[in-house]
């Protein structure tokens, strides 16, 4: 492992892609803390301390890595682009121009990802719109003096601007990190909010261990054991289901090149046991934070406050259509990333087949078949983790960030570029994080 990492210095490429992945991230937390105009960050925080405080605003700070703790100008997120992304690959199943856009080739997802700029755009300034009428009603109501800008109007326009401002400025960052950078853009986003907080979740659970937390019911010794031991636990079970494949064997026909013989050897279709990734509950907590969204427009509507209190999280209609969500897109994000007939045709193409299977549609229901067996235990793996969070916060009442969605998405996100930085390695024939085995790639790359 210390001589995978020593290996990073000697590529000056990867160097430079992690050193600018970082820079940006950088810019990015800064900004978290670069307060939007009108706003007393100081009583924008005291919302989060009460019954409030684990329902959608507490969801929003989360993907939002504090930022709307602050008020900050990154309030939003990275969430409208994921909701964009979200609406173009729905429409993709259903709508036959979006469909054979992303069949075009690079032509055609530059012209989806302009599509879904502007779409986030639109949403980001519904968003923006919806924040500066909910930080309104609550300066006139329960926290007064929230709002410092005198004119209705004035404070609503220059917070969309800035919230509108800020989400596309990440949006931007995000694009960047993928095209210079290493790992994916917006999920290492999402990522550094997490980690960056986790100190302070870290130390508020010591002090409610140690009853020195104002207000908070006191950990016993055995408790902190027992939540230790889960999040060990659970930390585990994601390295485990996040690398865990079905490896379809795959025989590939002899032929004769003048009097030389190729072919004729054994490989394997590796089929992961999570092929959304950490896709799914971000997809589903982003939806479902858009009833809470509407519902901020209409303050005076008791059934609408109802339906928003039903939909946030801790209440039992959220975990339950949580789930559903998460189990839909497992099986929905699989099936866009994963089409069993272009991987039939391509082994068909390179005169390859699986053993005991006739080559083409045979081998397409196969490879489906197997793909949707998996895919019901990969779903239950990711709706499972991302329920401990409620669990946690029901049982231990600790911080949200120790939930297994958090550790789904900083655990998957860390495998995922460390990965990205081993091809890198690899491909310029230096050894990976793993050792021996990285020393076969290389011997494998190298030949």
């Amino acid at each position: 492992m210390a001589s995978g990492f020593a290996n990073i210095t000697k590529i000056p490429e990867l160097r430079k892609r992690i050193l600018f992945t970082l820079a940006l991230l950088a810019v990015y937390r800064i900004g978290c803390f670069i307060t939007s105009p009108g706003v007393d960050r100081g009583k924008m925080s005291s919302l989060f301390g009460g019954d409030d405080g684990q329902g959608f605003l507490n969801l929003f700070n989360f993907f939002s890595g504090g930022a709307l703790e602050q008020m900050s100008i990154f309030a939003l997120g990275i969430m409208p682009y994921i909701s964009a992304s979200i609406i173009f690959q729905l429409l993709a199943v259903v709508v036959p121009t979006v469909e054979r856009l992303q069949k075009e080739g690079e032509q055609g997802r530059r012209k989806i990802n302009q599509w879904t700029r502007y779409t986030t755009l639109i949403i980001s300034v519904v968003q923006g719109m919806s924040m500066s009428f909910y930080l309104q009603s609550m300066s006139s109501g329960e926290v007064n003096g929230l709002v410092t800008f005198e004119s209705v109007w004035g404070f609503r326009l220059i917070t969309v601007l800035s919230l509108t401002t800020g989400a596309v400025f990440i949006m931007w960052l995000g694009e960047q990190i993928n095209e210079r950078g290493i790992g994916n853009g917006i999920s290492l986003v999402i990522f550094a909010g997490i980690v960056a907080r986790l100190p302070n979740a870290l130390w508020g659970t010591w002090e409610q261990a140690t009853g020195n937390q104002a207000g908070a019911v006191g950990l016993t010794t055995f408790q902190l054991v027992i939540l230790s031991a889960i999040v060990v636990a659970t930390i585990g079970a994601i390295c485990f289901f996040e690398r865990a494949q079905r490896r379809i064997p795959i025989q590939h026909a002899k032929r004769m090149v003048g009097k030389r013989v190729f072919g004729g050897q054994s490989s394997f279709l590796p089929l992961k046991i999570n092929t959304a990734g950490v896709i799914p509950p971000i997809f589903a907590s982003s939806i479902l934070m858009f009833p809470a969204t509407v519902a901020s427009y209409f303050q005076d509507v008791e059934w609408i406050q109802l339906v928003r209190v039903a939909l946030s999280p801790g209440d039992w209609r959220y975990d339950v259509i949580y789930v559903v969500m998460i189990l839909f897109f497992c099986f929905f994000y699989t099936a866009v990333v994963f089409n069993p007939v272009d991987v039939a045709d391509n082994l068909k193409k390179n005169q390859a087949s699986i053993p005991g299977i006739r080559p083409g549609k045979q081998t397409a229901q196969y490879i489906d078949r197997v793909l949707s067996r998996i895919t019901v235990a990969g779903s239950i793996y990711i709706a499972a983790v991302c329920m401990l969070p409620m669990m946690l916060i029901q049982s231990f009442q600790v911080q949200f960030y120790f939930g297994g969605t958090a550790l789904l998405i900083v655990v998957g996100v860390a495998l995922d570029t460390v990965q990205q930085i081993e091809v890198h390695l690899i491909t310029r024939h230096y050894d990976g994080f793993s050792g021996p085995s990285g020393s076969r790639i290389r011997g494998r790359a190298a030949a």
